[in-house]
């Protein structure tokens, strides 16, 4: 809940390796939701990407239900679709000191393994040191973040939390979990920092 409203649609937002993914499976589970990867719907097959109002069109299928949990970034493509029809935003403002290290594991273990990811694709070395780079990309996006996510989070009229370390994340969802187990009117979610 959030100020005495049922939260049932949520965005959780972030650069690679902040954790968006795990924060989302975890909300979707609290509130028996679907979770919904922008990445399974950007990546097609050999990482190519569909055309802007494809991509809209999948994410509006995907979200037209009345509860589900998004994750990913890309807000030119999904604020204009997703974000003013959410419950809450959740941002995952976490320091590149902990989002890079985890993208050099997940990427290293993924890269080893051979795992399979969204459409068959797999994640390959350039990944990580070429043109590519995921890591090169988190700390361009992460920028981004910082200079425009404040003020358009603010001009939603969405509630949205900024979690800014992984104390505030576990705190936080724990409140979160607590309140959302109650009967309405009984609570809101646990601290915000914005």
């Amino acid at each position: 809940m959030v100020d005495g409203i049922s939260v049932r649609r949520i965005v959780v937002l972030g650069v690679s390796g902040a954790g968006k993914s795990t924060l989302a499976r975890e909300l979707a589970r609290v509130v028996d939701a679907p979770h919904v990867e922008l990445d399974a719907i950007q990546h097609g097959p050999d990482w190519t990407t569909p055309p802007d109002d494809e991509f809209r069109d999948r994410l509006a299928a995907a979200a037209e239900g009345p509860a589900w949990v998004v994750d990913g970034n890309l807000a030119s493509l999904t604020a204009d679709v997703l974000w003013h029809r959410a419950d809450l935003i959740v941002w995952l403002d976490l320091p590149l000191w902990v989002a890079l290290p985890r993208l050099v594991r997940r990427s290293t273990a993924r890269i080893v393994r051979r795992t399979v990811l969204w459409n068959g694709n797999r994640e390959r070395f350039a990944f990580l040191v070429g043109r590519d780079s995921v890591l090169l990309w988190a700390v361009k996006a992460r920028r981004r973040h910082l200079a425009e996510y404040p003020d358009r989070l603010a001009r939603t009229g969405v509630p949205w939390v900024r979690l800014r370390s992984r104390a505030e994340v576990a705190r936080w969802l724990a409140g979160f979990s607590a309140v959302s187990r109650r009967p309405p009117g009984t609570g809101r979610p646990g601290p915000a920092s914005r």
